[in-house]
């Protein structure tokens, strides 16, 4: 039985994004302790605040000052808590209607297990020692006692509020990253495998004859299952590419640099790779390169000019 493959992979990147005066007020509001809402035409105060009546689409900008306490209206037990998320320790995810407001905020409780978290339960917000505009500025919610707080809670009605702060925070970055495991199947554990021993592989569609690059395991065009391998380039020619200039984290290549679609001889789809061995503004259309392998072997780190004479347009028009 042939060897199953797998391997961990990240996606991760900064998501950026500017805010308007609702989202700006509420989180400058986090900062400076205090929680806003925004008031619809009806009367409703919505906790976050939204831009726009999700009922009637009317823009919204009457913010409404609410109490820091509020009520547990439903909950989950997290008894494992993942890297990055707001507590270590297992906490339970609420979801807490704050005194005031008329819509539920999702937080975290912190609390000794699930036995101690209910709904209804009464809570209050406990923040963060050091706040800079954020939804983690609320560093969690805490088990309050139902006699004491409504003296230290303020008034339990929204408080109308200008949003007005010095120093608003104006946008936020936010961290988005996906960890998963990745496994191959039969195709692509095929052409991994070729790789290994720096061949290139791809699989010919039985019903249109087309040799597809890399194997996907049917035709990306007729649909049909594909299981006829077929050796391809290593020679191949550049159909289009772009110039980088942004140095990507963790990447030891210098900028600028091209990456292009390459159509390997006897393929009929071009992949892509980098161009390296020329200078990033003598790369063509039609320029002509073969491979050049990683230090293990396994996989070409860049493709190089092979010397030999651009290939003519008609020969690559269709795999553009």
């Amino acid at each position: 039985m042939p060897e199953i493959l797998t391997a961990p992979l990240t996606v991760s990147f900064p998501f950026t994004r500017s805010l308007g005066p609702v989202q700006s007020a509420f989180l400058t509001g986090l900062r400076e302790r205090t929680v806003l809402g925004v008031r619809t035409h009806d009367g409703r105060v919505l906790v976050p605040p939204v831009e726009y009546d999700p009922v009637t689409a009317e823009e919204l900008r009457d913010l409404a000052e609410v109490a820091p306490t509020g009520t547990v209206t439903t909950w989950a037990w997290n008894p494992a808590p993942r890297p990055n998320q707001p507590l270590r320790t297992p906490f339970a995810w609420v979801l807490v209607r704050l005194d005031g407001a008329d819509t539920a905020l999702l937080h975290v409780l912190d609390a000794p297990g699930p036995h101690a978290v209910r709904t209804g339960m009464r809570v209050r917000i406990r923040w963060a020692p050091e706040r800079t505009g954020a939804i983690t500025d609320i560093g969690c919610f805490e088990p309050c006692d139902p006699h004491a707080d409504d003296a230290a809670a303020g008034p339990r009605a929204a408080a109308p509020h200008d949003g007005v702060f010095a120093d608003p925070v104006t946008g936020i970055v936010t961290p988005a990253r996906l960890d998963y495991t990745y496994t191959p199947g039969r195709a692509q554990s095929r052409h991994l495998a070729a790789l290994a021993e720096r061949r290139i592989t791809g699989e010919r569609c039985p019903s249109c004859r087309k040799v597809h690059v890399p194997p996907r395991g049917a035709c990306p065009a007729c649909g049909v299952a594909a299981t006829e391998q077929v050796e391809v380039g290593p020679h191949g020619t550049v159909t289009t590419f772009c110039v980088v200039n942004i140095k990507a984290k963790g990447a030891g290549i210098e900028v600028p640099y091209v990456y292009a679609h390459i159509a390997l001889d006897g393929a009929d789809l071009a992949l892509h790779g980098r161009i390296g061995g020329i200078p990033y503004d003598q790369v063509r259309m039609g320029l002509r390169v073969e491979p050049v392998w990683s230090a293990e072997g396994r996989h070409p780190d860049h493709y190089r000019p092979t010397g030999e004479p651009d290939a003519a347009y008609d020969t690559y028009k269709e795999l553009l």
